[in-house]
């Protein structure tokens, strides 16, 4: 069981309140049995102190006596109340009691004893945020595979077959991000061919990908010294979903251990 305030702040005398405002940021305070007021009037004033400014949700997340029982007997987790030599469902029943205040002056109760852990945090970002889908900040990462393969990529694309400017000796000491090289693979159909299709394989999954309760989706893009084509690579895939309206980061990881 647990409990959460979900406040908006318009604007407010308080500086973190204001800070937040100014960026339109919601904050939320968790409560539950361990850190909950002493009483119930103690929470209950908390709230009639709050600044007319604010504008609380209270959400409150609940789920069936043998739902819980099963969760702590799956994950072997104490329960907070087990220090009061209490059994397990003793302190269930102890922490329903309890939380009964807080649960009656609920705006919304979630009844998560049927749900997942993504299913909720799916139901919860369409309550609160008013979007199914997590912001998802893809990151094209370039490297060399002389160097290693990056332990973050959830993909990783070789193109170390593709026609390499170091043999030029007038390109050998730039790198891809330099309009010279840039000009150098522009030149080459199969170089066009590689970053179309490794984008329509991007796009085709990332709705799913979206969804799926992460954060972050890394793009590694390897040639061998990843300093030319993987450098090139990565910013057109970068630049080609940053046009479409999504969160991107780029980083070329052999460059930057040149640059320390």
């Amino acid at each position: 069981m647990g409990f959460t305030a979900w406040i908006t702040c318009r604007s407010c005398c308080c500086p973190t309140a204001r800070s937040l405002a100014d960026r339109n940021i919601s904050a939320a305070v968790s409560i539950d049995v361990r850190n909950m007021p002493e009483s119930p009037e103690i929470f209950e004033q908390a709230m009639q102190n709050l600044p007319e400014c604010f504008s609380p949700q209270l959400l409150f997340l609940d789920a069936d006596r043998n739902t819980l029982i099963r969760r702590y007997s799956d994950t072997r987790r104490l329960h907070p109340l087990s220090s009061k030599n209490l059994s397990l469902e003793s302190a269930i029943d102890e922490e329903s009691d309890l939380l009964e205040p807080l649960r009656s002056r609920a705006d919304l109760i979630v009844d998560t004893s049927e749900m997942s852990v993504h299913e909720l945090a799916e139901m919860l970002r369409t309550r609160l945020l008013g979007k199914r889908e997590r912001e998802l900040t893809m990151v094209f990462e370039s490297f060399g595979f002389k160097h290693g393969i990056p332990i973050d990529a959830d993909y990783v694309f070789d193109v170390r077959f593709l026609p390499n400017p170091h043999w030029d000796p007038k390109l050998r000491p730039m790198t891809g991000l330099d309009k010279p090289v840039a000009a150098f693979l522009d030149r080459h159909t199969e170089v066009h061919n590689f970053i179309y299709q490794t984008r329509s394989y991007l796009e085709l999954w990332l709705p799913m990908l979206e969804t799926n309760n992460r954060s972050y989706l890394t793009v590694a893009i390897g040639c061998t010294g990843g300093k030319h084509r993987s450098v090139y690579i990565a910013e057109q895939l970068a630049d080609y979903f940053r046009s479409r309206g999504k969160n991107v980061q780029s980083r070329h990881r052999t460059l930057e251990k040149r640059k320390s």
